[in-house]
């Protein structure tokens, strides 16, 4: 290992991954990042996310971006002398992260029960639809399913349009970050037991934990929220308003904003509008304002009166695709993209993970790996340790 890679705070933790597709090996990217030794172990075909594109070169930049920084082995458990090599691995390991449908890990000889006789330490990730337990236990998972699901379909889109589904993989995301955490606060736990720890997160699970403000306004009203579209549900002015060229947001939450932004839009007037004296009453009057502003904005580029606002210290900003965000030089000097050297495809970006530890490099992350690449490697190791 590299002197930056020791430098960073998991450089000492090694991971079993027996996952695939998105949200465990989300997970294990993530620990990978920081250091961690992330052994990937995949059947004869691979993980499926080799197979889905985008492709680059051949390869997938859907499986590149999630198994950045990680080693491959292929093993066939249905095989005893495989299965003796994931029991060595798992001996040796300090997690075992998987996202098996519940029951399939155990028939695999790879559960919990199995793996934690061989090593007690052993912090194991169980990552699932619906959690190891339950009425919906064994029911098959996808992000679509999770979203519908959980509530956030119900929340996201117009008033009166349908649901809509939020513009990324968010239920796999969730539950990876959240395994991710779990695995993180367990092997603290461990310091002072010296055992390690089951841990079974659900998708659904993660879902409605991303939901704080949702959950909350339900159980203080016991209605469920509806769809508000660009707005926000509890204050205003707040969200998406109309530009000459477009649309621009912005995020008044205080009486002081809401000071500046009328004395921006030529209104200064409007602060002592009774319709307008609290958040409480413009967002009963939220029409009314939005039309004081947009009198304003539809004079105006987005840019202008983006530049106009936040002149004011009024929080706003345009709205970015994401190769603007990522073009960003705010984006580029934050580094969100890291360049790893792919022996087919050369010299890409991938994302790494977006916490700072001072003291620790950030980069030096290595390119996901070839199916089965570091089979030598990775026994050679285990014979070494025997």
């Amino acid at each position: 290992m590299s002197g930056g890679a020791a430098m960073k705070p998991l450089a000492d933790l090694r991971v079993l991954d027996f996952s695939r597709v998105l949200a465990g090996p989300y997970c294990t990217a993530l620990l990978a990042d920081l250091g961690a030794q992330v052994i990937k172990v995949e059947p004869p075909g691979g993980d499926d996310y080799r197979h889905i594109g985008p492709f680059v070169e051949g390869e997938s930049m859907l499986f590149a971006t999630v198994n950045r920084g990680k080693r491959s082995i292929v093993l066939d458990l249905a095989k005893a002398e495989d299965l003796a090599v994931a029991h060595a691995l798992a001996a040796r390991a300090d997690v075992v992260v998987e996202n098996f449908r519940p029951g399939v890990a155990d028939k695999l000889g790879i559960g919990w029960a199995q793996l934690s006789a061989l090593n007690p330490r052993l912090v194991y990730a169980s990552i699932s639809g619906f959690g190891q337990e339950g009425e919906l236990a064994k029911r098959p998972a996808y992000d679509v399913i999770l979203q519908a699901m959980s509530g956030i379909m119900a929340v996201t889109g117009e008033p009166d349009g349908p649901p809509t589904l939020v513009g990324e993989s968010i239920a796999d995301v969730a539950a990876g970050l959240f395994a991710s955490w779990a695995v993180l606060a367990a092997l603290h736990e461990r310091h002072g037991t010296g055992r390690g720890r089951h841990i079974d997160l659900a998708m659904f699970d993660a879902m409605v934990a991303l939901q704080p403000l949702v959950v909350a306004r339900y159980l203080a009203t016991g209605d469920a929220p509806r769809r508000v579209g660009n707005r926000h549900p509890l204050s205003a002015p707040f969200g998406a308003f109309a530009a000459r060229d477009g649309s621009f947001v912005l995020a008044v939450l205080n009486d002081k904003l809401f000071q500046r932004l009328a004395t921006c839009i030529g209104a200064p007037e409007i602060a002592a509008d009774p319709r307008f004296a609290t958040d409480s009453d413009r967002l009963a009057n939220e029409g009314a304002l939005r039309a004081l502003i947009e009198a304003w904005s539809r004079q105006r580029r987005a840019r202008e009166a983006v530049e106009a606002l936040v002149a004011h210290g009024v929080p706003a900003a345009e709205i970015n695709d994401m190769a603007e965000a990522l073009a960003s030089p705010h984006a580029e000097a934050r580094g969100l993209l890291q360049e790893v050297s792919d022996a087919r495809a050369g010299m890409r970006q991938v994302p790494e993970q977006p916490a700072r530890f001072a003291g620790a490099p950030r980069g030096g992350l290595a390119a996901a790996p070839r199916l089965d690449g570091d089979r030598a490697a990775i026994l050679a190791d285990l014979e070494d340790r025997t």
